[in-house]
């Protein structure tokens, strides 16, 4: 039987290095995108491109029908300012729209969903850092609190119909292809503005911490967990992987190593912080480790340097 892919937000920053992956090991792959921040150009050469959101009939009709074995999830509303500003919308492709798919799946026949969680959002500030799978949740944006209530759902399906689950609580995510604008992390906009020679704006006092893991780790995490032995689920924890390096950058010293990598003379300015953002995260990926023997292979160094020649070349 042919292995089958389904991959939502597949023309999107991560989605596509995704589809890239399941494409390289031998999966039919079915982009679904709606293109309102994906790019039909970023959909991989091999894969079928289906033009619709996760809460259209469409979506759910063709997990219906298009005999996938695995529904892989990465279409969001992903930017944690709008989550405040309006949580209603966030709730309504978050959450509404993770439901939608999964009714597609239960009837489909679909055998794992592979879901885009995230360990930046969803541990709670004042936890010993590296996060690890069991640490408080304490969501502190409305995006966090739908990527938590999302892995209850996913929960809930494979304990009611049987569906085999996966969260994959990511680190801060970056590499070529992220768009600097709109809800871009600051790898993408700090490389944009230093392409033009324009100088950089850090909210809060830029001690502030992530976990900056490089995006071909992530899309190889994300073929590692869709096939193999599935995670036996008695809680949300059971089901779930970080996916980090689990080490702390500050913004400044993300900064000064993005200033260093495209030798530019720039001013850097502080602003108020935001609302609704963690001060310290990192998360512990030794259980993906161990239960699939992934560990991260490009340094920071090294991706920021990759990062910055893509968007270099993208004038």
């Amino acid at each position: 039987m042919s292995k089958r892919a389904l991959v939502t937000g597949g023309a999107g920053f991560i989605g596509s290095h995704v589809a890239e992956a399941y494409l390289d090991a031998g999966y039919e792959v079915t982009v679904l995108d709606d293109l309102s921040t994906g790019r039909r150009e970023h959909v991989p050469g091999g894969a079928k491109f289906v033009h619709a959101g996760v809460n259209d009939r469409e979506a759910r009709e063709l997990l219906e029908r298009g005999r996938f074995t695995v529904l892989n999830h990465h279409a969001a509303q992903m930017d944690v300012r709008v989550s405040v500003s309006d949580p209603l919308r966030d709730e309504r492709i978050n959450i509404a729209g993770l439901i939608n798919l999964l009714e597609g799946a239960r009837v489909g026949g679909v055998q794992r969903v592979v879901f885009a969680s995230s360990g930046g959002v969803i541990y709670g500030d004042g936890e010993s850092l590296p996060f690890s799978e069991q640490s408080r949740k304490l969501p502190v944006s409305p995006y966090g609190v739908s990527k938590l209530a999302s892995e209850y759902y996913l929960a809930m399906y494979s304990t009611l119909h049987g569906l085999e689950v996966v969260s994959l609580r990511y680190g801060n995510v970056y590499g070529p292809r992220q768009n600097p604008h709109g809800e871009a992390g600051v790898v993408a906009i700090f490389s944009n503005r230093l392409r033009d020679r324009e100088g950089l704006t850090i909210y809060g006092d830029g001690s502030q911490t992530r976990d900056y893991v490089f995006v071909g780790d992530v899309a190889r995490a994300n073929l590692m967990v869709s096939s193999g032995d599935p995670p036996t689920v008695n809680s949300i924890d059971d089901a779930a992987f970080n996916v980090g390096t689990g080490i702390e950058t500050s913004v400044n010293d993300l900064a000064r190593m993005l200033l260093e990598i495209a030798r530019a003379d720039v001013s850097v300015g502080h602003v108020d912080s935001r609302p609704g953002e963690l001060l310290r995260s990192a998360v512990d990926s030794r259980k993906l480790a161990a239960d699939r023997g992934w560990v991260p292979q490009v340094t920071l160094k090294d991706g920021l340097q990759q990062t910055y020649e893509w968007v270099a070349s993208c004038r």
